[in-house]
């Protein structure tokens, strides 16, 4: 695990710098694992993210905007109750545990001071916030109630009173010189790493496997020795925050990770760090869960069409045969003198060929020679007929499925409300039932709301990431003479540059935007056209999102999140 003991101290300290003495002023619970506590501290405003998300649990400030729900959760109303307007006092570390403990100030509704606690377990899927009366040391609620029944330790409730997930008895790292180092290690037994995990506190098995490597030939010299540097380090401070990019998978810590062997990028700040890290990763998995039903669907209505464009070509081929079935047909009514029931099929002289070939042409043993004759007519007529029914089924089913597939994409890079706009969609097209929910009358026309970026010269540009939106900055929010950007023949977002007449950067920018914004974001040179708005027109009775357009110009561009993070202000 990256957030271990160590980095919670390193998290702690870079808080308390920024935010001790600070005043709470607001309070959101934008999902139903998250809070975010806006703090006004040295003269600035601090946003802290406080997770408890089963696999991205973690304190942090953060930059990223966060859409809050038109009703705020219980939860949070109990603490907006406690600690709006709360002066933070300090913030402190619970030994080398995942732990970090907000310690505040203020006064109630009758005007006495009050002291208030705000705990945050970061242990994965056991992760919790929990807020408790620090004079009684009583719990007054948490995100996660916990009975006896699921933790025989203590009981997460509210009343309750608060008592510390249980010590593991481990040695503290920072006390510890190389001495101390080897008496606790046993080299005979192998596997080091796991055994500096086991002995010292906050170390976790990243850390460790760090200390093994960069011991070189770990012995007894040469282990204790690492293990003290790279502890007193972290003592001083003196961190580089990086991610490191391995081959099979990124990790971030204190400083960039030499076992891994991968391409460190570092940080000025941790919270920084964890806003690159963790960027669009828990806001995907929140969509794969709330959308697992409406991403199964699309793919099934995807395939369905696939498989009947399959089928219709099958019977397109088999109807462009109509010729041969009016050929059977003409020369077997030539013949009927010479066909007898019974026949299972007759060789004749083929009088439309120049050599005057013959052709064997199969009978229906079970009918009369007129009636095999008529068998073959009616062959002709209905494939005759087939053809344009069957070219328009097609034509349809290609539709379908293209706009099946675009939705797709769309979710690939949804929020949670872009997921509600786009079930929508599907049932203002008939494609799903309404959930059965209360109305809100003052909602039912409220525009989308798009992504805002800002180019490096100062221009606003705006990217559409479904359909409605699409449909809405395209059609209705875009000027004439705007600059408008998709990919080219690939599904993906709308993109506008609220400008006439853009420099070339911020057209290659916009272009970045529209290809991390489709089925190409992770491709290279990906072909992204731009051309005026007035040059974009959306067909009578088309699919929503889908437009024509001309007077385009193409450029080519790579699309990578630094990138895109660069652009999002």
């Amino acid at each position: 695990m990256s957030f271990d003991g160590l980095f919670t101290r390193a998290m702690k300290n870079e808080l308390v710098s920024s935010l001790k003495g600070g005043r709470i002023n607001k309070i959101h619970q934008p999902f139903k694992n998250e809070i975010v506590l806006l703090i006004r501290a040295n003269g600035q405003n601090h946003k802290i993210l406080l997770s408890v998300h089963p696999s991205y649990a973690r304190v942090q400030a953060t930059n990223e905007d966060y859409e809050n729900p038109s009703e705020p959760p219980m939860f949070c109303m109990l603490l907006r109750k406690h600690l709006e307007g709360f002066i933070l006092e300090d913030i402190e570390q619970v030994g080398l545990d995942r732990i970090i403990v907000f310690d505040v100030k203020g006064r109630n509704e009758i005007g006495d001071i009050t002291y208030k606690r705000l705990i945050v377990e970061i242990m994965g899927r056991h992760s919790n916030i929990i807020l408790i009366d620090k004079t009684r040391n009583v719990i007054l609620d948490s995100i996660k109630h916990v009975s006896f029944a699921v933790n025989s330790h203590r009981a997460i409730l509210p009343g309750q009173e608060y008592v510390n997930p249980p010590e593991q008895n481990k040695y503290n790292p920072f006390e510890a010189d190389e001495q101390e180092v080897l008496r606790r290690i046993d080299f005979n037994a192998g596997k080091l790493d796991r055994q500096l995990v086991e002995h010292f506190a906050g170390v976790s098995p990243l850390f460790a496997k760090e200390v093994v490597y960069r011991a070189g030939v770990a012995n007894r010299v040469t282990l204790p020795k690492m293990f003290v540097e790279m502890i007193e380090r972290i003592k001083k401070g003196d961190y580089n925050p990086a991610i490191t990019y391995g081959a099979e998978k990124e990790s971030f810590y204190l400083f960039p990770l030499d076992h891994t062997n991968g391409k460190a990028k570092t940080f000025p700040t941790l919270s920084e760090m964890l806003d690159r890290f963790y960027f669009g990763k828990a806001e995907r998995d929140r969509v794969k869960q709330q959308g697992n039903d409406l991403e199964r669907f699309i793919i099934n209505e995807k395939e369905k069409n696939e498989k009947k464009i399959v089928k219709l070509e099958a019977t397109l081929q088999e109807a462009k045969n109509a010729d041969q079935y009016q050929l059977y047909g003409e020369l077997l009514t030539a013949n009927l003198f010479a066909v007898e029931k019974g026949m299972k099929d007759i060789t004749v002289v083929n009088y439309y060929s120049e050599e005057g070939a013959e052709l064997t042409i199969p009978l229906d043993p079970r009918k009369s020679p007129s009636e095999n004759a008529q068998k073959y007519f009616s062959r002709y007529q209905k494939a005759k007929h087939a053809i344009i029914v069957v070219e328009e089924q097609i034509e349809k089913a290609t539709e379908e499925a293209a706009y099946f597939d675009a939705l797709l994409q769309q979710i690939q890079a949804a929020s949670t409300k872009d997921l509600e706009e786009i079930r929508e969609e599907l049932v203002e097209g008939g494609y799903l039932r309404e959930r059965q929910k209360k109305k809100n009358k003052k909602a039912q026309n409220i525009k989308p709301v798009l992504d805002r970026y800002v180019a490096s010269d100062g221009t606003e540009i705006l990217v559409g990431k479904n359909n409605k939106q699409n449909e809405y900055l395209t059609n209705k929010m875009a000027g004439r003479d705007e600059i408008w950007l998709h990919t080219k023949d690939i599904p993906g977002s709308h993109v506008v540059i609220r400008s006439k007449e853009p420099d070339e950067a911020t057209i290659l920018e916009a272009a970045r935007l529209a290809a991390y914004f489709s089925k190409a974001r992770n491709s290279s040179s990906v072909p992204v056209d731009f051309t005026q708005i007035r040059h974009v027109k959306k067909p009578n009775g088309s699919k929503p999102g889908y437009v024509i357009y001309d007077n385009q110009q193409t450029v080519y561009v790579t699309p990578d999140e630094d990138s895109i993070l660069a652009l999002k202000k």
